[in-house]
């Protein structure tokens, strides 16, 4: 991707030459890194948050919900666990998920 490309050089401009702070400092080598993941963090979230929003039109929470309760409760158990264990680890994907299964009814424990 252009933009992790051009990321680096860009956050040095920014930190060093535009702010005018001192390389080799605590103060600019702690801005230049803010405004050189601040991006890719950025990036990253939106890239997540779009995969498992499109994932979600193809996953019926619904559908779900009904394929665990089926189950005994131990089974159920370790297979929603399974299926968490697909997602990505972190809440740009869990909260969005947390919600469609809460909106189709799933219960809390």
């Amino acid at each position: 991707m252009f933009l992790y490309a051009v990321n680096h050089a860009m956050s040095v401009w920014l930190a060093f030459r535009f702010l005018g702070l001192t390389p080799k400092s605590h103060l600019g080598e702690a801005v230049a890194f803010l405004f050189y993941d601040t991006p890719k963090v950025l990036l990253l979230l939106t890239l997540v948050v779009f995969i498992v929003t499109f994932l979600q039109t193809f996953v019926n929470p619904t559908r779900v919900r009904d394929a665990l309760s089926r189950r005994r409760p131990g089974l159920g158990n370790a297979l929603a666990s399974l299926f968490g264990i697909i997602t990505p680890f972190c809440s740009c994907s869990a909260v969005p998920l947390f919600i469609g299964f809460l909106r189709a009814g799933c219960p809390w424990a």
